[in-house]
This record gives structure tokens, C-alpha cells and sequence, in this order.
């Protein structure tokens, strides 16, 4: 029995990654947000800038398209683009905050 569950665990590994390669997460600076559009829904995760802090207010996928990942990839991609301009995070969003205590590599991310 656990081959099969180790080979569910892979295939299941497999799909998310699949998935998650075809969203296209891209950051709309005037709008202040990282936002993907998937099956012709528009998903954000918002974000202000203050003092060297990335502020992440909220998070938005619409009903229809939960559990496919694309909250944690907006997130994702919030966190490297924060990561790679030297800013601190601070998680006012639920979902952000939980996608960091599931990211033990992003804690050094969170703001004071």
C-alpha cells in the first residue's frame, strides 16, 4: 500500500505543477496588486508599499476557480518579487499569513 500512496502523492505533485505553470502571474504596478487571469477571471493579491514593507491587505480568487493553486502562486510570486527588492512583508491577508507559516523559507520575509 505505500508504493500506491507514494505514486498518488507524485502524480498528485505532478498535476499541481501543471497547473500552476499555466498561470501567468504578472505584477500590475499602478494598480498595486499581482494579478492573474484564469478562464476569464481576474484574480489579485493586492499589496501596498510603506517604508521598506510590502503590505498585503487582500487576496481574490473567485468562488468557481478555488483549490487549483492560484492564490498560492500569486502569493509565490508576491514574495519573490519582495524578496528580490530587499523588502520586509507584513501579512494582514489570512491567506498570506497562512501561506508563510506553510513556507518556513519566507519567514525571513515577515516584518516586524
Amino acid at each position: 500500500m505505500p508504493a500506491v500512496a507514494a505514486a498518488r502523492a507524485n502524480w498528485v505533485l505532478d498535476l499541481t505543477r501543471s497547473i500552476l505553470t499555466m498561470i501567468d502571474v504578472t505584477r500590475n504596478e499602478s494598480a498595486s496588486r499581482f494579478e492573474a487571469t484564469v478562464d476569464g477571471h481576474l484574480c489579485i493579491a493586492d499589496y501596498r508599499l510603506q517604508d521598506g514593507v510590502m503590505v498585503m491587505p487582500h487576496t481574490l480568487v473567485p468562488p468557481a476557480l478555488e483549490g487549483r493553486g492560484i492564490a498560492a502562486e500569486l502569493v509565490r510570486t508576491a514574495l519573490a518579487w519582495a524578496r528580490a527588492e530587499g523588502l520586509k512583508v507584513k501579512a494582514l491577508c489570512s491567506y498570506v499569513a497562512l501561506y508563510m507559516r506553510r513556507h518556513p523559507e519566507t519567514q525571513d520575509l515577515l516584518a516586524n
